[in-house]
């Protein structure tokens, strides 16, 4: 029995758990002292199946199985694999022992700081792939790869993949595989979802989603529901994010519907290191040519696109996985409770005033100083006409949601319907209610050297600018043909009470002059700052 007295148990004997750590899918996790060897450790407590039909020994078998997978895990020897010091079971409850790592999570840093910066995101990616090929390597896959199964170790920045809990020896019967969906749907290879077979590609495959992830901030599967998750990771067309390019080919490599046809581990792995030593994209192995990256649609009623001229649609995946998919998600769409449930495993801009020079670079994401509450904003919206005018060559359609704001200034562009005008001097703000969201364009005389050499001397002062600047970089970028820069960065915000923010800014010239538009919002909203920045951008047209 365990030793019990204010809050801490004794395990094996040996293992004192002290504090809880965290809980997830399949368990919490303790920190705790090994009182034989006098040492920090962690300690996973497994949480099994308690279906009170089950049998004693039913129960016992599962209890084994997991025994017996955790053990195989523990005769994994990597410097990115988690050390699995010992398993041991305790009142019929096993326990895994492992390496107490000293700092957070992937996910953690995402949402403390925003996306990460290529280099880094490829040496991350290229740890965590040869992590992979070490697990595969032995039989074992890991099955629910995702940022908050990743630790980064404070003071060295050592990467380490963790939480094996639900991991699968090739070839056995497990106790996740008795009916019920084990994993992060995000993060989940469209074959698992379809019910087609499960291999070493489909770690790959969530390794991918992950590096996207980690340079956007949000993985590109996420949507409002369960159902529109699974169909987005089985049926939508798959867009990385921008943030992506410099590693697309290694995205778009692993993100390969056709298992397959993924990019293996050893090439990704190979494919980022070259990124880190050269700074170049690199380039796709000789003879590697990725499919569309979508499959065939289901029948009517939904609407099937016409294949992009440039491309193939293979059709590898069988009728059978595509059925199983489509009935996957209506079903899940429809189950409001199990849906919850799996959803539950989910887991600068310098202040207004006059700028010193006329080009929009030089403080080319200036923010409102949040001087005063929204209440008492002076702006008010733009006109926008009961019935809109058709769109025009010159002027922009909105999305639902959106509205054309005409602005006097001489340029249009598509808003949210609730965003508010307020004019700072050369600078037009659209702002959200609290200025969660701020929408900025500014238009100026072209300076030397272009867009791209405007937005790299802004950055340069992005540090004096920006309350904690970090994780900034500036690319060639082209808007409507015309030549143009982003910039994209994440800083500390005004305040403490503000955090965190990340802003997306693009700067171009066109008929003469020099136009910037950007949007900034708390890291923990890229997702929607990101629709706001693409939606401005695609419907910007000057007068």
């Amino acid at each position: 029995m365990g030793t019990e007295g204010e809050g801490v148990r004794v395990i094996a004997g040996r293992y004192r758990l002290e504090a809880r750590l965290g809980r997830g899918g399949m368990g919490v996790v303790w920190r705790a002292t090994d009182e034989l060897l006098g040492r920090q450790v962690a300690v996973k407590e497994l949480a099994l199946d308690l279906d009170e039909t089950l049998s004693a020994e039913e129960s016992r078998r599962q209890r084994d199985r997991t025994l017996r997978e955790a053990r195989a895990v523990a005769q994994l020897r990597h410097p990115h694999i988690i050390v699995v010091h010992d398993v041991v079971e305790h009142d019929e409850r096993p326990y895994i022992v492992m390496e107490l790592i000293d700092g957070g999570s992937l996910a953690d840093r995402i949402s403390q700081r925003g996306p990460i910066a290529p280099g880094e995101a490829a040496r991350i990616g290229a740890g965590l792939l040869s992590a992979l090929r070490t697990a595969h390597e032995a039989g074992v896959l890991h099955r629910d790869i995702k940022p908050a199964n990743v630790l980064l170790e404070s003071g060295t920045d050592r990467v380490v993949l963790t939480d094996f809990g639900i991991a699968q020896v090739a070839g056995a019967t497990t106790l996740t595989e008795t009916g019920s969906f084990v994993g992060s749907p995000e993060y989940t290879a469209p074959e698992r979802m379809s019910g087609a077979r499960t291999g070493p590609e489909s770690d790959l495959w969530s390794l991918g989603a992950l590096l996207c992830t980690v340079l956007s901030g949000e993985s590109p599967f996420r949507r409002d529901s369960l159902g529109g998750i699974l169909h987005a990771v089985v049926f939508d067309e798959i867009r990385p994010p921008a943030q992506a390019e410099p590693l697309l080919p290694v995205v778009l490599g692993l993100l390969e519907r056709d298992p397959d046809r993924r990019l293996d581990a050893a090439q990704a792995e190979r494919m980022l290191r070259a990124y880190r030593d050269t700074g170049r994209t690199p380039a796709l192995p000789p003879g590697y040519t990725p499919t569309e990256r979508d499959v065939p649609r289901p029948p009517a009623p939904l609407p099937t696109p016409p294949p992009s001229p440039s491309t193939t649609v293979e059709t590898r995946h069988s009728t059978r996985g595509v059925l199983v998919a489509a009935l996957l998600v209506a079903a899940m769409a429809g189950a409001g409770v199990s849906a919850a449930a799996l959803l539950m495993n989910r887991d600068g801009e310098g202040r207004g005033g006059t700028p010193t020079s006329s080009a929009p670079g030089t403080s080319a994401s200036a923010s409102p100083s949040p001087s005063r509450s929204p209440s008492h904003r002076t702006g008010t919206p733009s006109p926008s006409p009961t019935s809109p005018p058709p769109a025009t060559a010159d002027r922009p359609s909105a999305p639902s949601g959106y509205r054309v704001a005409d602005d006097p200034a001489g340029f249009s562009l598509a808003v949210p319907e609730d965003f508010t005008r307020e004019p700072q001097g050369e600078r037009v703000f659209y702002l959200s209610s609290g200025e969660t969201f701020r929408l900025g364009i500014k238009a100026g005389d072209p300076e030397p050297g272009g867009p791209l050499a405007v937005m790299r001397r802004a950055a340069a002062k992005g540090p004096d600018t920006n309350p904690g600047y970090h994780d900034g970089r500036v690319v060639p970028a082209t808007q409507h043909g015309h030549p143009g820069a982003l910039w994209e960065f994440t800083w500390n915000g005004f305040s403490t009470a503000e955090g965190p923010r990340h802003t997306y800014d693009l700067c171009w010239e066109e008929g003469g002059r020099v136009y910037d538009v950007w949007v900034s919002a708390p890291v923990g909203k890229v997702r929607e700052a990101k629709e706001y920045f693409d939606v401005a951008v695609d419907t910007f047209a000057a007068r």
